[in-house]
């Protein structure tokens, strides 16, 4: 009995491995390494010149450095740049207005691309594409002759928003009270055309055959868009509100063409006190801190936002 159960619990012989296995693990590798070699143009690029050039700006951000050149040994500040940015006033009211923007634009793009997005998605086809169309036009229109055109509409004397309101001679650029308000009002018309047809693209992948089975058990249109239609389309939401936050706070093009940070730094961001340091006041070195300060900025939004929406 004894030597019929050893028998029984005796280990058994590892299998060797298979010539398929093998061949399916050549495979891999070659599939891995094709891959990578693809991906190898694309990746010396991010290296060149978005890794290293961040590195350099920390590096820069040390020294007091201007465009007059660089000694290393007799320029460096250490922390020196960073200490005067967090007491700078300038930088100060820059936060602010940038945090505003940020909080009043990203969910207003967000919520009305969705709204929008959602209308267009019910049209016919080419219903559908026409304003597709007309609401990307922005986006592909030069922030020049975006710039131009609102410029013409918030002049003070033959501007046409004066004349339907009534109000000839107010300068809407040029009161701190309206600066930045109209600031925002345009970043919202140039930012809402890529989510509006990112969504219609996400409504379209959602899967009909719920939805209707979700009707016929009695689901409201709310019941229906909250518990399938919102689930489907959060990577979407998510993508959206990364790209609006990264674009709000790096907001420069708009302020440089249209107010240029005034009046009395009304409408000065973040961004743009980075170019003014470099360019104007030639502190490039403070300017480099500046641009370290804003990264950690967009990245805690951004960690933020993933978390929130807790989706891969």
């Amino acid at each position: 009995m004894d030597q019929n159960a050893a028998a029984a619990v005796k280990p058994k012989k590892a299998k060797k491995p298979s010539h398929t296995s093998g061949m399916s693990r050549a495979l891999v590798r070659r599939e891995t390494t094709s891959a990578y070699l693809f991906l190898l143009p694309s990746l010396v690029f991010f290296v060149a010149f978005v890794v290293i050039p961040m590195f350099i700006c920390v590096f820069y951000s040390l020294f007091d450095y201007s465009l007059g050149g660089l000694n290393i040994a007799e320029d460096f500040v250490g922390l020196d740049n960073y200490i005067q940015l967090f007491q700078d006033p300038v930088f100060h009211k820059g936060f602010i207005n940038t945090v505003i923007i940020v909080v009043v634009a990203v969910p207003t793009v967000t919520a009305f691309s969705l709204w929008v997005g959602s209308a267009i998605y019910r049209m016919k086809a080419f219903a559908r594409s026409f304003f597709r169309c007309v609401f990307y036009l922005p986006v592909v229109t030069g922030s020049v002759a975006i710039t131009v055109v609102w410029k013409w509409i918030l002049d003070p004397y033959n501007g046409i928003l004066n004349k339907l309101i009534g109000t000839d001679g107010y300068n809407w650029l040029g009161e701190g009270r309206t600066a930045l308000m109209c600031i925002i009002v345009i970043l919202f018309t140039t930012s809402i055309g890529q989510p509006i047809v990112l969504y219609v693209a996400a409504l379209g992948n959602v899967d009909n055959s719920i939805i209707e089975a979700a009707q016929v058990d009695g689901a409201t249109k709310l019941q229906v868009f909250w518990k399938i239609k919102w689930p489907s389309i959060m990577p979407t939401t998510l993508y959206v509100l990364v790209i609006t936050t990264i674009n709000s706070f790096q907001c420069f093009a708009l302020i440089q063409l249209m107010t240029r940070g005034g009046p009395m730094n009304a409408t000065m961001t973040i961004m743009y006190q980075v170019y003014y340091s470099a360019y104007t006041l030639n502190d490039l070195g403070y300017a480099n801190a500046i641009g370290v300060v804003l990264a950690i900025i967009i990245a805690i939004f951004s960690a933020i936002q993933f978390k929130v929406a807790k989706t891969d």
